[in-house]
């Protein structure tokens, strides 16, 4: 007989890491930004309209090839007409949906964050978590939620997924 110890995660944002699952794509790994850019251009695609692209941590710049993040400008390019929603650990997003979070020129910066502007004073869809990341999930909770049929089917797969990885409790 074999025992195998399960993995206890102390800080996973289960709640909504399961109810955003099926929306998510995952940078986890990508060689290079090449590739990154070519995975969001392939979401875009099948993204329903209405939905939003979201990549939602478990990536850093360093892991690319290119050593860099993405410019809103590739992002553009790569989804022209889906809303992209990129978080960039917990202190910095990227965000080509501006209109749909109700974000323009005379949106003044919210309490625990600021909205870039370019020196004309439009935003530039950078997001930036001063002091915490209060906008950034505030933002995220802009988005369009999945019906709840959708929601029990996207919770189900990121249990499969946690327990593929060892996972058995989590806090």
């Amino acid at each position: 007989r074999t025992v195998i110890p399960g993995l206890n995660d102390s800080h996973l944002h289960v709640i909504r890491g399961g109810l955003n699952y099926n929306m998510e794509l995952r940078w986890d790994g990508v060689p290079s930004l090449a590739d990154a850019m070519r995975m969001l251009k392939e979401q875009a695609r099948r993204t329903p309209p209405g939905q939003w692209v979201r990549v939602v941590g478990g990536w850093s710049e360093f892991q690319f090839a290119e050593r860099r993040m993405p410019t809103l400008e590739e992002i553009n390019e790569a989804a022209p007409d889906t809303p992209v929603f990129v978080l960039h650990l917990y202190w910095r997003a990227m965000l080509n949906a501006l209109r749909a979070c109700g974000y323009t020129k005379d949106t003044p910066n919210p309490p625990g964050g600021e909205i870039q502007h370019d020196s004309e004073g439009n935003p530039t869809g950078l997001l930036i978590a001063r002091p915490n990341a209060t906008i950034l999930y505030a933002t995220l909770a802009k988005g369009p939620k999945l019906p709840l049929e959708h929601q029990i089917n996207s919770t189900r797969h990121f249990m499969k997924e946690l327990n593929r990885l060892g996972l058995t409790s989590i806090i």
